[in-house]
């Protein structure tokens, strides 16, 4: 895979997700079924697929490793010989992520920032492949008629932002330390994991201090917030009607500065982020996918 140009526009992120109880609703638990999406997502333009066994949606119960494996392996394997787009591995576990790689991913996609399991980052660096470092806390969850969210969390810094910098600086550091050379390291501030509403709404409203904070600046940033709480708690709006509410915040994300946005709705989020790209960075191209 080639390096990616990071500032020269957005790279968008297909999620193909094989958990059937995802609070996003788009889960699939068969292997035919998920390998038609991630194919149907790159015709649509997405420029990663990022597969997952595991739920993380809050509450939501762990699984052990055979399950994770026996939902995810099928799926890349067959993504990776059929599809010319890198495929990121969205799990915590090592184990997982090392067989991923070997079926044929290049990406780790870790919303726990190589904090669950001691043995990710030696994966990672001892198959070159890039990391996702989300930002995360542990917290408590919270389930009403909208799906579940945190509450605001107690950060020890008066300032979310720097706190959720310095936290992420220092797991970059452990990644570097560990062997992880520093341009396959992805930073992702963790939109609705660990922080309530109004800290999601501040974290989207101050993405760009990210790209000026030098412990960070140079690192390429994810954004994550297709059909989450955020959106469904501001406009009181279930997970199937999220999409608009997605869309304003990948435009927004981009004018502040990511690289990278992980989403569902891949065609839709596509031509938002060409618009966004063609304003925001002049970069328009009328050959990519999803027309």
């Amino acid at each position: 895979m080639n390096d990616f140009q990071w500032g020269s526009r957005t790279y968008i992120m297909g999620i193909v997700n094989l958990t059937p109880d995802s609070f996003s609703g788009d889960g699939v638990t068969d292997v035919d079924a998920a390998v038609t999406q991630g194919l149907r997502f790159v015709e649509e333009g997405a420029d990663i697929l990022d597969v997952g066994g595991e739920s993380t949606r809050p509450g939501s119960a762990r699984i052990d490793e055979h399950a994770e494996l026996s939902r995810v392996l099928p799926v890349i394997e067959q993504l990776a010989a059929r599809v010319n787009v890198p495929i990121s591995i969205d799990t915590s576990r090592a184990s997982v992520a090392q067989c991923a790689l070997d079926a044929g991913a290049m990406m780790v996609n870790d919303v726990w920032a190589l904090q669950r399991d001691e043995n990710m980052a030696g994966v990672v660096a001892a198959n070159e492949a890039y990391i996702v470092l989300m930002h995360n806390r542990d917290a408590q969850a919270i389930v009403g008629a909208l799906g579940g969210h945190y509450a605001n969390v107690d950060y020890d810094a008066n300032d979310i932002v720097q706190a959720i910098v310095a936290e992420l600086a220092a797991r970059v550091e452990v990644a570097e330390r560990a062997g992880i050379s520093r341009r396959k390291i992805i930073i992702d501030p963790g939109i609705g994991f660990g922080k309530g509403l109004e800290q999601n709404l501040e974290l989207l409203r101050r993405l760009g201090e990210f790209k000026k904070i030098s412990a960070l600046s140079k690192l390429p940033l994810l954004v994550g917030t297709s059909r989450k709480s955020v959106i469904g708690l501001t406009l009181n709006l279930p997970v199937e009607d999220r999409l608009e509410g997605t869309l304003a915040t990948l435009a927004l994300s981009i004018a502040q500065g990511a690289d990278i946005v992980r989403v569902h709705d891949v065609q839709a989020a596509v031509r938002a982020c060409r618009m966004t790209d063609a304003i925001v960075r002049g970069a328009w191209s009328g050959e990519r996918g999803g027309n």
